[in-house]
Formats: C-alpha cells, structure tokens, sequence
C-alpha cells in the first residue's frame, strides 16, 4: 500500500520525450501537445529534458544564427502556452553580446519568469560542449507553492554564496533547485549549492546517453547526491536516437534517503507523474506514484536486454529520422549479419527489412542454408544474388595486369566489394538504407574490407565486440521467442568464406582473448605490458594485434557510423590520427 502523503505534495510531470536535432517545429509541437496532457492532469510543474527544442547534441547547427532565432521563436510561443501550469524547458539561449548557452526556461501561467544557463559544461568523450556554450554563473532556487501552478522566483544564488534567509522556505513554498545533465555530477557544483540554499527538491534536466553499465552509474551517482543534499532528486532524462548516440530515458525519482522511489522505462517515450511530498524538512517516507499513461515503475532490464533495447532503438530512430522506408542487410549466413537483421526486424518490422545473399565459389551449402533459415525465421523479404559471374568478369579483366602474381587477399577483397557494389545498387534503386554488419573486434583489428563489407549507411553491431554479438544473437532468440538465429549459426566457426576453407582464427587470436585485448588497449588505454597481461597473451601476439589497431585507423576513419555501446567506442570517444609514428617502445 502507498504511504498517505502529506497535505499540499508537489506534483511533477516528467516529459521523457524522443525528440529529433534541428526540427524545432516538430519539436516545439509535441512539447505543445504535452503541455495540453499535462495541464489535465493537474500537475503543478512539468518539465522536459536538456535542450529538448533543440535536440541533442545539435552540434554545428549552433553555429547558425537562423537556427538559434527559430529554437527562441518557438519558446517564446511554449511560454505563451503555459497559462495554468509551470513549466520548464531545454533550449539554447543567447545573450545580447551573442555568447551561447545551454539553458533551460522556467515559465508560468504565460510568462518567461527565469532562464537557467548550465555551469558545469562536459567536454569529454562524446560530448563538446565547451565548443559551443558559455558556462553560466548562477545556481538557481525557485519557489513553487503546492496548492496553485504559480512558481515565483525567489532570487538568485551567485557561485560560492552563503544561503539566504529567502530561500528557506518560510512562507511555506517549496524551494526547488534546477541543474542541467553534467551540473549533477559534479561535486561540489551547483547542486549542492542549491540544497544548502534550502532546495528540498533538485530537478535535473538531462540529454545523458546510453553505454553498458550507464544505468547503474546514475543510480549510483543519484543515490550519493541525494543522502548528501538530504533532497529529493527528479532526474529527467532524453530518450531516442541520434547518429551513433542513443538516450535511454530512464528517469528517476530518489528520495532524501537515498531510494530510488521511481523508475521511468528505458527506451520508451513517456509523460510520467510523480508527486514528492511539499515539506522544509528532509522527508521519511517514499513519495506517491501516480501513473500517466504508463506503469507507476518499469523494471530494471538485464544488461544484455538494455544492449538489445539500445541497439533496436538506435536503429529504428537512425532510418526514420533520416526518412528511409527500408533496410537492407547482406546476409552471409553468420551470426554478424543474423543479429543485424534480427535488430532490424526488431526496430522497423519484417516488411521493412530485405535479406541478400551473395554466394561465392568459396560459400558452404551450410551458410547459404542458414543464410535462407534467419530471412525465412524473421519472415523478411529474401534475394539470392550469385556473385560467379561478376567475380570472374573481374579476373579476366585483371589478367593481363596480374600476370606473373599469385592469388593473394586481393581476390579475397575483390569479392567482398562486389557484394558491396551489390548491396549499394539496390540502395540507389529502391532507397533502401544498407546496413553494415561488422562487429568492433573486426573493426579494431582491419579484419574488414574497405568499400567491401565495411559499405552501408549505418553500422548497427559497430561497436559490439564478437562475444557480445553471441550473448546478443541469444538475447535475439529469447525476444523473437522462436530460434530465428539457428544453432548451426551459433556452433560454425566464424569464416569470412573469401577462400577454402578460410577461418577467422587463421588471422585472429581466438576471440575471447582478442576481445579483451581491445578493452584494454582501446577502452581503458593500458600499455602494451599492461594489455598483454590482462589478456593473458603472448608478447609477439600482442605486438602483431596492437599493430593491427594502430595501423587501421585510416579504415575506421572511412566506415559508417554505428550505435554507442561500449564506454568508448571509435569515432567520437576515440579520436586517433591516422599519419602517426608514435610506438610505445
């Protein structure tokens, strides 16, 4: 049973909207239609993330003086929106002397009343935000009454200010504390200024997204900010796709003690009603639930069900936002391209999604079953495109040229890029988006063709290492409820099949070692020693493996963007040059 709550409680809307960077129309008209839900409901204050009129990260777009004037039209038109209900909103401001922020707006009852600007700016990683903002200079504390959606401000707090009398919520308000995504994390910071300031609610707009294991880290992070501020914490988070990111919402409500009271689900849109008990003092007991058109609390996902989740959304947003009607996977009968189809079904439904094989004078009976078995299992469109013919038309062209050389990886290439010019040709055609299916070890080490089964428009598995991509092809199964990806898949060695009897292993350490290898070197940055332990390898296998990361670069560098998973995945996380002589011994 939920505890009574006290007389006068607080009740916050969390809008946990997927929103799309750079269409501020479409934007500013879910926020409105929002807005109309949630004055139903009799919320006292609703609230949506981190520059959600924008969309994030909008990048260079910030840049554009046209599209700052559009993202300020459209909240000047949300104000006006607002007559019988707080709220508050993501933006991007501008001050008179043209300096950038990235800044949330506190409006009521029609007027613009506060513009927050965040301090605490992440450059790190996936995130740029010194580029663009200017790191603002004021905590803020709002008084909100509990009984009518009229929020006054109190005054403003400057950065290493003692509390004032005014914040300490005498009059009977209750003194709430605003803060942008990194603001929370860092300590001392904003925050905790604002709960000494007498905030006894600390909300936090946020555009954090998604790797394996974030979800644990905010709780941890949120459960320590709010023992130590003795407050209660709503922590608003964005959910949806955008390029290589994904935002797994995940809001949550923790209260004083440190308890998580509330759990929005990951990867789902959804407005969600929380009411948090309006006192000075730190509160005792859980706050209410109430649901909006969902559950009072998801459940939490096991880590390989948020991999999948992430990846299925990732993708979904990744050919929508961009207005593909369809996906195309080039199906090798291997377990890379089984889970990317499965995904794809996934996320866009099995009429979306087209299956090809490319058969070589090299490809097994048993992958050219399993290839026909996955498209059959997903229920997907199926093509059966020989690549013989053109194969041979190549050579004989070549002959002359290569005469005197033996066969070498170029003819292994050349039958790669084939079914990369294939692939491509029924993308012009049809308008179909390709979808490339290499997995991160293959990527680390160059195992992969150029311009051959590195060809696509989006990577889906890019940054997935290759025992994931089995754990995953299981979680796949266990999803579709049926074994879309048979056995045999699981069990085959993994080949490229662009030679007899060719196996993966010819080239690579077995992949377990191989990927802790790249966790080490790659995600964690160890030396070469340091590595070599870790993966309990040989020094010469270290050397030739470390050699194969560092020398392929250039490849990365040319492949599709794909879906976040890992800590630090290539591409924005990790950023290498390409002409580079340093060797570490």
């Amino acid at each position: 049973m939920e505890p009574e709550l006290r007389r006068g409680g607080v009740k916050i809307a969390l809008a946990q909207v997927n929103v799309t960077v750079g269409d501020i129309q479409g934007n500013e008209a879910k926020i409105a239609r929002i807005l109309s839900q949630t004055k139903a409901s009799k919320a006292d204050l609703v609230v949506f993330p981190e520059l959600a009129l924008t969309g994030y990260p909008p990048e260079d777009l910030l840049f554009k003086r046209v599209f700052i004037q559009q993202n300020l039209a459209a909240l000047k038109r949300l104000v006006g929106r607002t007559r019988g209900i707080a709220a508050v909103f993501g933006f991007a401001d501008r001050d008179a002397r043209g300096r950038l922020y990235n800044a949330a707006a506190v409006a009521v009852n029609g007027r613009l009343v506060h513009r927050y600007h965040k301090m605490e700016l992440p450059n790190y990683g996936v995130f740029d935000e010194k580029r663009y903002f200017t790191p603002g200079k004021q905590p803020l504390v709002l008084g909100l009454p509990s009984s009518s959606p009229s929020m006054t401000l109190e005054g403003k707090l400057q950065r290493g200010s003692n509390p004032d009398s005014r914040f300490r919520g005498n009059d009977g308000r209750v003194l709430v504390g605003l803060s942008i995504c990194e603001d929370i994390w860092v300590d001392p910071g904003p925050v905790r200024m604002e709960a000494k300031a007498g905030a006894r609610i600390l909300i936090n707009l946020s555009a954090s997204p998604y790797h394996a294991g974030k979800r644990s880290e905010r709780e941890k992070l949120l459960i320590r900010r709010a023992r130590s501020t003795k407050a209660w914490i709503c922590y608003l988070n964005l959910v949806g796709g955008q390029d290589e990111l994904v935002f797994d919402g995940g809001s949550m409500v923790v209260d004083p003690r440190g308890r998580i009271i509330f759990r929005a689900p990951q990867f789902r849109e959804g407005l969600y009603l929380v009411e948090v008990p309006s006192m000075v003092a730190p509160a005792t007991g859980p706050a209410a639930v109430l649901p909006v058109a969902s559950s009072p609390s998801a459940p939490i996902l096991s880590s390989d069900e948020e991999i999948f989740e992430a990846l299925v959304l990732g993708t979904r947003d990744y050919v929508m936002k961009n207005q593909f009607a369809h996906a195309v996977i080039g199906l090798s009968g291997g377990i890379d391209s089984a889970l990317t189809a499965a995904i794809a079904v996934a996320a866009l439904g099995k009429e979306k999604v087209t299956g090809v094989s490319m058969p070589s004078r090299y490809s097994s009976p048993q992958t050219k079953a399993d290839a026909r078995a996955v498209a059959k299992g997903l229920g997907i469109q199926f093509l059966e495109i020989p690549i013989e013919p053109v194969f041979q038309s190549i050579i004989k062209t070549l002959l002359g040229i290569f005469k005197g050389r033996r066969p070498d990886v170029t003819e292994e290439n050349l039958q790669a890029r084939i079914r990369g010019t294939l692939l491509m040709a029924l993308s012009n055609k049809f308008h179909w988006l390709v979808l490339a299916t290499g997995n991160k070890s293959e990527i680390s080490t160059g195992y992969c063709t150029l311009y051959g089964d590195m060809v696509g428009g989006f990577a889906v598995i890019k940054d997935l290492p290759k025992t994931w991509v089995y754990r995953l092809s299981s979680t796949a199964n266990r999803v579709f409820g049926r074994a879309v990806i048979p056995k045999s898949v699981f069990t085959r060695p993994p080949t490229a099949e662009l030679k007899p009897n060719q196996k993966d292993q010819d080239t690579l350490p077995p992949y377990e070692r191989l990927d802790r290898i790249v966790r080490a070197y790659v995600e964690e940055d160890r030396s070469t020693e340091e590595t070599r332990r870790i993966a309990k390898a040989s020094k010469a296998e270290i050397r030739r493996v470390l050699r194969m990361i560092d020398l392929n670069e250039y490849k990365r560098r040319q492949a599709p963007i794909g879906i976040k998973i890992t800590p630090r995945a290539f591409g924005r996380d990790r950023r290498m040059p390409i002409t580079n002589r340093f060797a570490e011994v």
